[in-house]
């Protein structure tokens, strides 16, 4: 009797310590404290290119390649740098970009127009910028007689690409001060370049994003004429990142490894601590400048309720010529 209880304790402890080690190997669905890319299975594609502008508004990118959040995920990001969203679209059809940072004008714009329908579309991958107070300026020169909205008509104004989210939030600003847009001529020229325009005078006033409005201020002693994420345009989505249809198509699990380190990203981004000795190094902005820059928002989710805003802004504006749905450009989140 004694032998035969031993033997069935000695089968039900082997038996439990089997069972132990096969969950153990996920092999019965236990879950693991291990990146969430293994769960998934590999990525397709390991390294992926991605094209960024040199702003704040693309800090969560640095964020999660500093701390490796990619590189969990099974990802190698390599950043390239592009002058603005409109430049992202054909970077996206032709493959020189796997995905890109872009604003929502662009991508809206393009898809209307079926710029990338050789791609199977634009698809939007996550938000990354959401406009607050003093982090979207005209600025002029401190000697400039211009110091108020009205002022602006009849001159010139610097904007890093033309039909972009700087378009569209200038001239629903003027509009709202009572400036007609149509008496403002813009100027395409790269964020980089737009102080050193105002100083000789290339320009009359200059739309500006941070850093480079916290610069120009403490270096060349511009000053604001209006802030264009006020009144109509206050708190507006400004910006996130995109694919293309056919890449999402064939790379889901990377796309799906991507919006997981972002999100970290988005998080940790709006800790300055953590951004400004990035800004340094990317937007090649001195600590002080770097201490100086207004936040906007780093979104977590893409809200489709929230991006329609912009489209419906655009239709208002000009910049679409018929009523646009945007969710169908979402991507859902998967694999996660």
């Amino acid at each position: 009797m004694t032998l035969r209880v031993s033997r069935t304790i000695l089968r039900g402890t082997a038996l439990a310590a089997l069972l132990a080690l096969v969950t153990s190997c996920g092999l019965l669905g236990g879950k693991e404290d291990k990146p969430a890319a293994q769960n998934n299975g590999p990525v397709e594609k390991s390294k992926i290119v991605v094209g960024v502008l040199p702003i704040l508004d693309v800090a969560a990118i640095h964020v999660a390649n500093k701390k490796g959040y990619f590189k969990e995920e099974g990802l190698e990001v390599e950043l390239k740098t592009i002058q603005g969203g409109a430049q992202a679209i054909p970077g996206l059809v032709n493959g020189e970009l796997d995905m890109s940072f872009g604003n929502w004008v662009s991508f809206f714009a393009a898809e209307s127009k079926g710029a990338a329908k050789a791609v199977d579309g634009i698809k939007l991958v996550a938000d990354g910028y959401q406009a607050k107070p003093e982090m979207f300026l005209i600025l002029a020169p401190g000697d400039s007689a211009i110091k108020s909205p009205k002022d602006l008509a009849g001159k010139t104004v610097a904007v890093n690409t033309f039909k972009n989210i700087a378009e569209l939030t200038a001239k629903a600003s003027l509009e709202a001060n009572n400036v007609d847009p149509k008496t403002v001529t813009l100027k395409e020229m790269p964020f980089p370049d737009m102080q050193a325009a105002l100083q000789n005078k290339t320009v009359d006033a200059a739309f500006m994003v941070e850093p480079f409005i916290s610069r120009a201020q403490r270096m060349a002693g511009a000053v604001t004429v209006l802030d264009t994420a006020s009144g109509p345009t206050a708190n507006i989505p400004i910006a996130g990142y995109a694919t293309s249809g056919k890449f999402a198509k064939e790379n889901p699990k990377t796309v799906a490894a991507f919006q997981r380190a972002i999100v970290k990203g988005q998080k940790d981004a709006a800790d300055r601590p953590t951004v400004e000795p990035l800004l340094v190094e990317y937007a090649k902005v001195d600590k002080e400048t770097a201490s100086l820059v207004h936040f906007g928002e780093f979104p977590t989710t893409l809200d489709a309720t929230r991006l329609q805003r912009v489209a419906t802004l655009m239709k208002t504006y000009g910049l679409l010529q018929n009523d646009m749905d945007v969710k169908p450009m979402l991507l859902t989140p998967s694999g996660s």
